[in-house]
């Protein structure tokens, strides 16, 4: 491989695990922010639509 293309691997790896340390690290200082019932896919009215 050559220089450019090395540079260019080495990049990328550091913004996709860079990246993945960021979303890591935020989501252990704030566990508390997203809860079960906010991912819910159940209707708060209980009927279905249509």
């Amino acid at each position: 491989m050559s220089a450019v293309a090395i540079v260019m691997m080495l990049v990328a790896m550091v913004v996709v695990w860079g990246g993945l340390a960021t979303a890591v690290v935020f989501l252990l200082r704030n566990p508390g922010h997203y809860d079960d019932e906010s991912f819910s896919s159940e209707d708060p009215a209980g009927e279905a639509p249509g």
